[in-house]
C-alpha cells in the first residue's frame, strides 16, 4: 500500500508517460461518443419515446458532476488506477479497496461485451448477415475482442493514435446523423413536437429516468481518462480541462443527435434499433443501400475506439493495484518491449470471452435474452454505485495532498451528484433485478483473486517486470523508450 504523507507525489512508474492533454481530450470525446449513441440509442429511445433526448441530457449532467470529482482526484493522485485508487487513499480498506476494484473491473467488462455484441449488430448489417444466428456473431464478437487486445498489446501510444483517428471518423457519422435530422425538420417528415411525447403511460419523471439508466452506460470517460493518467504529460493541468471539456462536448453531441433522430425516424421504428434506421429513412440524396454500408463502416469504427479505450482501462485497473497490494502481482507485469502490461490485458479478455459465451450459450437454450442490453445494464449497476463513492472519496481527501495546482470541485454539486448516481442505481436494480444475478457472478471471480492475493501474501510475493525498471522517481517517456 502507499505510504501517509506520499499523497501527491508521482510514484516511480513502469508506463510510457506520453498522453497529451489533446490526446487525452479526444480519448475523452471519443469513449463517451462511442458507446452511447452508436449502441444504446435505440433501447433509449425504446424507454422514453421522442423526448428520449431529455435522458441523455440528464445523464450527461449526472455523469459531468461526476466527473469532476475525478478532475480533483487525478491532479491530486495521477496514477492508474482510477476509483479504486481514491477510495483506497481515501478509506485505508484492503477489503473495500478491493470490493471498488472488482465492481469497475466487471464493469469495464461487462462494457466490453456488451460494445462487441453491438459491433456484430453493424457488421450484420453491413454483410446481410442476420443477427440471429448465434454462432456465426459469436465467432465475430470473440475476434472482434481478440483484435482489440492485440491492438493494445502494441503499446498506449499506438493505442491512443488510433483512438484520435478513431474519434474523427465516428463524429463523422454522428454530424451525417445530424444533416439528416435537419433536412427531416425543413421537409415536414415529422413534427417537432414529437420532441416533448413520451412512451407508456407513466410519469414523464419515470420515462426519463428509465432512459437514464440506459443513457449512463455511455458515460464512462473520465473514469477510462483517468486510469491512464500514469501515462499522461502534465496531468495536473491536463486533466480538467480534457475531463470537463470532453463530458460537455460529448453531451452536446448526444442531444443534437437524438433530436435529429427522433425527427427522421418514427419511435416504433428507432426503438430497439441502431442509428442504420436514420439512414434507412432515405432522406439524403445518395443511394440508401450505398450509404448504409458506409454509415455501418462508421459506426464499427466508433464501437472499436470505445472498446479500445475501455480494454485500456481495465488493464491499468489490475495493473494500478497490483502495484497497491489489491490484487495478485502477476497483473504488475509489463512487456520487456512494449512496456503493456500484458497479463492484465490477456485475463481481461478471456473474461469478456467468457461473458459472450454464457449469453450465446443461453440464446442457443430458447431464451430471447438481449445481451447487448444485459451487459449494459450491468455495467450500469457497477458504475453508478463506484461513481457516488468516489464523490464521497474527494470529500473526504478534502485537504490532502493538495498542490498550488490541484483542481477543486464546487461541494455543492458533489452532494448533488451523490444523490443524482444514487437515484439511477436504485431505479435500474428495481427495474433489472435479474441483471444481479450476472453482478454475482462477476463479483464471483473477484473473489477468487482476493483468495488467490490473500494465500500469496501481497508484495512479498509480487513478481519482478520483465526488463528494465524506470528509476526511482523518473516515470518512462517515450524519450525513453
Amino acid at each position: 500500500m502507499s505510504h501517509p504523507g506520499t499523497e501527491g507525489v508521482l510514484a516511480p512508474s513502469e508506463l510510457k508517460r506520453s498522453i497529451t492533454a489533446r490526446q487525452l481530450y479526444f480519448y475523452v470525446v471519443g469513449d463517451v461518443l462511442g458507446s452511447g449513441i452508436y449502441v444504446l440509442i435505440g433501447l433509449v429511445a425504446a424507454a422514453v419515446g421522442g423526448a428520449f433526448w431529455m435522458a441523455f441530457l440528464a445523464g450527461v449532467a449526472v455523469a459531468t458532476i461526476t466527473g469532476l470529482a475525478y478532475a480533483e482526484l487525478v491532479t491530486k493522485y495521477p496514477q492508474a488506477a482510477g476509483a479504486s485508487l481514491y477510495v483506497n487513499k481515501a478509506f485505508r480498506s484492503p477489503v473495500l479497496t478491493f470490493f471498488v476494484t472488482i465492481c469497475m473491473l466487471s464493469a469495464n467488462m461487462a462494457a466490453v461485451g456488451s460494445l462487441a455484441s453491438g459491433f456484430v449488430r453493424y457488421f450484420a448489417g453491413v454483410v446481410g448477415m442476420s443477427e440471429d444466428a448465434v454462432i456465426p456473431t459469436l465467432l465475430i464478437a470473440l475476434a472482434f475482442i481478440t483484435l482489440i487486445t492485440v491492438i493494445n498489446l502494441i503499446g498506449i501510444s499506438e493505442s491512443v493514435v488510433a483512438n484520435v483517428v478513431m474519434t474523427f471518423i465516428e463524429l463523422s457519422g454522428l454530424l451525417l446523423i445530424m444533416v439528416i435530422g435537419v433536412i427531416a425538420l425543413f421537409t415536414g417528415v415529422s413534427e417537432p413536437g414529437v420532441l416533448l411525447e413520451f412512451s407508456g403511460e407513466g410519469s414523464k419523471a419515470v420515462a426519463v429516468l428509465a432512459g437514464v439508466s440506459l443513457a449512463f452506460f455511455a458515460m464512462t470517460g473520465f473514469e477510462n481518462a483517468a486510469n491512464v493518467a500514469e501515462e499522461t504529460v502534465d496531468p495536473s493541468r491536463a486533466f480538467p480541462r480534457a475531463l470537463i471539456g470532453g463530458m460537455l462536448t460529448a453531451g452536446t453531441v448526444y442531444v443534437l443527435v437524438s433530436i435529429a433522430a427522433a425527427l427522421a425516424v418514427p419511435m416504433d421504428t428507432l426503438a430497439d434499433n441502431t442509428l442504420l434506421e436514420v439512414v434507412r429513412a432515405d432522406l439524403l440524396p445518395i443511394s440508401v443501400s450505398v450509404m448504409l454500408v458506409v454509415f455501418g463502416l462508421i459506426a464499427m469504427v466508433a464501437i472499436s475506439n470505445t472498446t479500445l479505450v475501455t480494454v485500456v482501462a481495465q488493464s491499468r485497473i489490475l495493473y494500478g493495484m497490483a502495484r497497491e497490494d489489491v490484487v495478485p502481482g502477476v497483473f504488475a507485469k509489463v512487456h520487456p518491449t512494449r512496456r503493456s502490461p500484458y497479463v492484465a490485458l490477456l485475463f481481461g479478455g478471456a473474461i469478456v470471452g467468457g461473458l459472450l459465451l454464457i449469453g450465446a450459450l443461453i440464446q442457443l437454450g430458447g431464451s430471447d435474452l438481449d445481451i447487448v442490453d444485459r451487459l449494459a445494464t450491468i455495467t450500469v449497476v457497477f458504475l453508478l454505485f463506484i461513481y457516488a463513492l468516489v464523490i464521497v472519496a474527494c470529500l473526504k481527501l478534502r485537504g490532502t495532498g493538495e498542490t498550488p495546482d490541484t483542481y477543486r470541485a464546487n461541494t455543492a454539486l458533489l452532494y448533488l451528484g451523490i444523490l443524482g448516481n444514487l437515484l439511477v442505481l436504485g431505479y435500474t436494480v428495481v427495474d433489472d433485478p435479474g441483471s444481479l444475478l450476472w453482478v454475482a457472478g462477476l463479483l464471483a471471480v473477484g473473489l477468487v483473486l482476493f483468495l488467490v492475493q490473500r494465500f500469496n501474501g501481497g508484495a512479498r510475493d509480487r513478481p519482478s517486470t520483465d526488463g528494465p525498471t524506470a528509476t526511482a522517481g523518473t516515470p518512462n517517456t517515450d524519450e525513453g523508450r
